[in-house]
This record gives C-alpha cells, sequence and structure tokens, in this order.
C-alpha cells in the first residue's frame, strides 16, 4: 500500500524558525524518546480540495520530520463514505506534490478497519465500551451541557456477552443504519463533554471507495485517529487548536488498548503484508492558519462551489491549494509565508496582503519581463512611414543578466493603456496629455499633437510625433520627461483574455453575521473581469503555467487549463503594489 510520490520540482526548505513543537521534537530527540526517531502524518479526509490553511499543516508535517531525518506518511481518513471521492483523493496527492513535499508512504485509515474492529471488540471484553440503542436524539439528550453532567444510557450496563454479540451482529448488517452505535464507557459525568460515552462505531450501509461493500459499519474519526497513528509508528501526532479538548480521548483509547504490547491487535496487517511497528504517539496542538477575506471551512467551500457561485475548486478567487495555484501563487511563496508566519497556540487572522507579499518578493526574483495593453488606446506616430518596422532589444529582467534579452517589434501604430493619456489630467498626472510629451518604453519621447474621436465623443486614437534623438544610445536619450509608459506594435500584438482578479469576499471576517448577512452576501461582485488585451508576441506560444510580469501591471500566470498556443489566457496572479489595500 506503499506508493512514493513523484519528484517535486522545487524542493521545500528544511522549517528551521524554532517554535513550540520543534522544541518538543528536539527535547524528546535529547531524551531519547523513540530512540530518537520522529515520524508524522498529514491525515486529510478526502471529502474536498485543500486550502491554505491545510498548506499550514502540510509544512509542519513534512517539514519537521524533514528536519530531523524522519518520514512522513500520507493517510487519507476515509471513515465517511457519504462524502468522500476518488477526485479529491487525486486532488490532494497533487497538491502535496505541488508544494514540494513527498510522503514515504500513501496509507488510509482503511488500511486498518480490522485492526480497528478487533480493537472495538477488545474494547468490549475489558468492559469499556457498549453497544447502545439510543437514537441520534436520545443521545445529545442524556449528555448533558458544559454546566450539567450528563446521565447514564439506559443500555450502559450490558453484559460483555451480549454486547459483543450485538457489535458481532452489527458488523453483519442485522440492524439498519442508525439504529446502534457502540460508545466508550468513560464518564457521563466527565467535564469534558468528548468523554462524556462518546460513539465509536456506527452503522452506516454505504459502498467505500477502497473497501467496497465488505463493511455497513464505520469507526468514528476520534477513535480512528489515535488507532492509526499508534499502527504507523507515529511518534509526533500534530492537530489545531479544535482537537485540544479531543486528547483525553485520544490517550484513553490507547491506553486501554496498548497497541505496541499487544501483537493479537495488529495480526490483520501481518497477514496483509502491512507490518508496521506500533508506538505510543503524542498529540500536540497548534493554531490553525486562518486569512482575512476568505472562509477555509470545507462546508463552505463546497457550497460556493455547488451553487455555481464559483468557477469550481480551483477557481483563482477560491482559497483552495488548486485555485491559488491557477491564480499563479507559487509553492515557494505559500511555504514562505506559513514559515514567516510562525507556529504557536494562539489563534490570529493573518492578512491576506502578507500573503500576497510574499508571492511578489518570489515572482520579482524570477518571472520574465514582458509588455501587455490590457485597456487598448491607439496610438499613431504620425511621423514615421507607414511601413516602418523594427525589431527592439529588451531585457527578461532587470536585475538578471543571465536571463538574456528578447526582440520586440515596433512600428508606427501602437496600442497604450488608456489610463496613460488624459484629456483633463488630475493633480500629479504625469503621462501623456494633449500637447504633453511622454517616453515610450524603450523607444523615446513622443509628444501628442491630436486628439482623434469617434461621432459619440470616445477618443478612437491619439497623433503623435516622435523624437528620435531621444532614444538610449543617442544624443538626446538625457533629454527629461516625467512619465513613462509601455505599449505594444498594434501590427505584430497578440490578442489574448486577460482575467483580473480580487479577493473572493467584500468582507474582512466573511463569517461575521452581526450585520445580519450570510457569508455567501459578503461575496465581492468585482472579483473577477475578464479583458480582451493585446500582448507583445513573444507570449503567444508561452506553456501553461509560465509566470511573467506585465511591465507596470502587475504578476500574471498562463492559465493551467485554458491557456493554448493561438488562444493565449493569462490570470492576474498579484498587482505591483498592494492595490486592494489602497482602494479600502
Amino acid at each position: 500500500m506503499t506508493e512514493a510520490a513523484a519528484p517535486s520540482p522545487t524542493a521545500a526548505s528544511p522549517a528551521v524558525a524554532s517554535n513550540f513543537i520543534r522544541q518538543i521534537v528536539v527535547g524528546d530527540r535529547a531524551a531519547g524518546k523513540h530512540g530518537g526517531r520522529v515520524a508524522t502524518r498529514f491525515p486529510p479526509e478526502p471529502n474536498g480540495y485543500l486550502h491554505l490553511g491545510h498548506a499550514k499543516a502540510i509544512c509542519l508535517d513534512f517539514g519537521v520530520a524533514r528536519e530531523f531525518g524522519g518520514s512522513t506518511a500520507l493517510r487519507f481518513d476515509d471513515t465517511n463514505p457519504a462524502k468522500e471521492d476518488i477526485e479529491y483523493v487525486e486532488a490532494i496527492k497533487n497538491d502535496v506534490r505541488w508544494l514540494g513535499f513527498d510522503w514515504d508512504a500513501l496509507r488510509h485509515t482503511s488500511d486498518y478497519f480490522e485492526v480497528l474492529y478487533l480493537c472495538a471488540e477488545k474494547l468490549i471484553r475489558d468492559g469499556k465500551a457498549f453497544v447502545c440503542d439510543l437514537s441520534a436524539e436520545e443521545v445529545r439528550a442524556y449528555r448533558g451541557t458544559l454546566t450539567e453532567p450528563g446521565r447514564n444510557s439506559p443500555y450502559r450496563e450490558r453484559s460483555v456477552e451480549e454486547n459483543l454479540d450485538l457489535f458481532r451482529r452489527m458488523r453483519a448488517g442485522e440492524f439498519a443504519d442508525g439504529a446502534r452505535t457502540l460508545r466508550a464507557k468513560i464518564d457521563m459525568a466527565s467535564g469534558n463533554i468528548n468523554m462524556r460515552d462518546p460513539a465509536i462505531y456506527r452503522i452506516r450501509r454505504m459502498t467505500h471507495q477502497n473497501t467496497g461493500d465488505a463493511w455497513c459499519i464505520y469507526p468514528m474519526y476520534d477513535y480512528a485517529h489515535c488507532i492509526s497513528d499508534a499502527v504507523e509508528g507515529i511518534t509526533h501526532s500534530f492537530c489545531t487548536l479544535e482537537f485540544e479538548d479531543h486528547r483525553p480521548l485520544y490517550d484513553w483509547c490507547l491506553d486501554q488498548l496498548d497497541l505496541p504490547g499487544d501483537a493479537a491487535l495488529t495480526e490483520p496487517l501481518r497477514r496483509s503484508g502491512l507490518w508496521l511497528q506500533p508506538t505510543r504517539p503524542q498529540q500536540i496542538e497548534f493554531a490553525r492558519g486562518n486569512l482575512d477575506y476568505t472562509v477555509m471551512s470545507k462546508r463552505k467551500l463546497m457550497a460556493l462551489v455547488s451553487d455555481g457561485l464559483v468557477d469550481g475548486w480551483d477557481d483563482p478567487r477560491m482559497p483552495t491549494l488548486a485555485g491559488v495555484r491557477r491564480r499563479g501563487f507559487t509553492p515557494a511563496a505559500i511555504r514562505t509565508f506559513w514559515e514567516r508566519a510562525g507556529v504557536t497556540k494562539q489563534n490570529s487572522v493573518i492578512p491576506f496582503s502578507v500573503l500576497e507579499a510574499c508571492v511578489r518578493e518570489d515572482l520579482d526574483a524570477g518571472a520574465p519581463r514582458r509588455m501587455a495593453v490590457l485597456d487598448p488606446l491607439k496610438l499613431v506616430i504620425t511621423n514615421l512611414d507607414a511601413a516602418h518596422e523594427e525589431s527592439i532589444a529588451f531585457p527578461n529582467h532587470p536585475k538578471n543578466a543571465e536571463l538574456g534579452t528578447r526582440q520586440v517589434p515596433f512600428s508606427r501604430e501602437l496600442w497604450i493603456e488608456r489610463e496613460d493619456f488624459a484629456e483633463v489630467p488630475p493633480k500629479g498626472f504625469h503621462r501623456l496629455v494633449p500637447g504633453g510629451e511622454v517616453r515610450l518604453r524603450g523607444i523615446g519621447i513622443v509628444r501628442c499633437e491630436d486628439v482623434v474621436k469617434n461621432d459619440d465623443g470616445s477618443i478612437r486614437e491619439l497623433c503623435c510625433t516622435l523624437d528620435p534623438e531621444t532614444r538610449a544610445g543617442l544624443p538626446g536619450a538625457d533629454r527629461k520627461v516625467k512619465g513613462t509608459i509601455h505599449w505594444v506594435s498594434a501590427k505584430h500584438a497578440v490578442a489574448a483574455d486577460v482575467r483580473l482578479y480580487e479577493r473572493l469576499f467584500a468582507a474582512a471576517d466573511p463569517d461575521d453575521t452581526s450585520d445580519g448577512k450570510t457569508y455567501a452576501e459578503h461575496l465581492n461582485g468585482d472579483s473577477k473581469r475578464v479583458l480582451r488585451a493585446w500582448l507583445e508576441p513573444s507570449l503567444a506560444g508561452t506553456p501553461p503555467e509560465l509566470h511573467v510580469q506585465f511591465e507596470r501591471l502587475g504578476y500574471f500566470v498562463a492559465d493551467r487549463y485554458d491557456h493554448a498556443h493561438g488562444n493565449p489566457v493569462f490570470n492576474r496572479t498579484v498587482t505591483l503594489r498592494d492595490s486592494f489595500a489602497a482602494s479600502k
């Protein structure tokens, strides 16, 4: 059942930042715990796509193990076949690889179903579990509250023999879904509600993606999680803070079962050839990763997809890893972001702009520069011949000569950004105005001589003259003007669809319902715009997922799926500066 991951295109940097989890691991190794071994696991439930919050856990689980020469298992928590899908399994594997991590073993909780069943029978034989006939509603009524103890189930004192018989008949399919559960027998007066005789098995007739129809009873997560950790030999089990109150149950189950010392419980693994060395793992909780202008609930993300409010799980506005990948965020930037955010026990919300800054930092170093015009206005250089054409050399990156140069065609008619011209300029405007001058990037200074309009008064084109002596290397190159603008040759430009993305939500906390709105009502209606733009021809044959900087406009990526030769499609990854904050 092991599967090695494909080599990652970008190796993740070891996690070296000091935090309380790293200190625990260092202390355990110094004390010789587990023989100094470090084994972690990433246990996603395959009921949706991974999001940026999961990336924090991935970086922690894989990063800690890598730093200390340990191992990490990718384990799918497939205990709820009602919500699981092979599509999600493959997406999760792809996302982990894309982030730059490899797993040492690929596991499924269903690999241990027989072990989990034997452990349940042991709990019954030891008087630590019983079959309960209460309905879900009755269980809730018996559970009590945070201030009042619960009441024992009327079925709590069944004999070991009756419980074993009923549990085996549950497995055999004799009872209807929901008719009975197997519950741990702990303490209905416990101050921790999770310890008030929690359910550990329920009846659910449903075909499982791995085991088919072999089972009609399935273990609950809290029960399956700790046993799976133990049989896999996990040493440090990292969980988010919401599982802190579940840790006593995690430890209780392991205390009752003693998996390292009871070979009979793991016999099914030896028979199947999936033998591991059980250990006693330690659960350690940390604060989850939260960002503003974002929701991280799988249920809400699923609703956005199923209700058609976004264009799928990989919509570039979604916080899913598939979405941010399509948006153009890089694995290195995401890893850097979570490393800088740190690992603590303090819940906090990090500004999305901090993640965007990490993306800018990464792309600035390596993304080649290109020219593109998103909102075109024609500029005609009237003192050039109508057939004038030439090729101008531009560096691919102003800070990295090793990336070389490219040839960009130049002709008499150009496209410029419409916002680079103003008939009535606002204060501080330093671009083109009637009778004014501006420098065309790499060409020289042009003067606007005439503004040609359509019948409706809209501007059709600008007629300009070029001062040929102001090109670089010529005597007039030092002549000063305040503005420099980019352009593309109208004759040679390539048409493309360019998608401009903003935050999916207009509210910093979409989950805040104090204004009477649901999270869906906080959606940003301007989060996606599609423009028909003009690009320099070197972009026509770029491969999907190529990152570029459109000069003066931002960082863009060739769409992972829709971009093709002859049909360029680019997504804006991030602006050159935090324009979203400036607009608030």
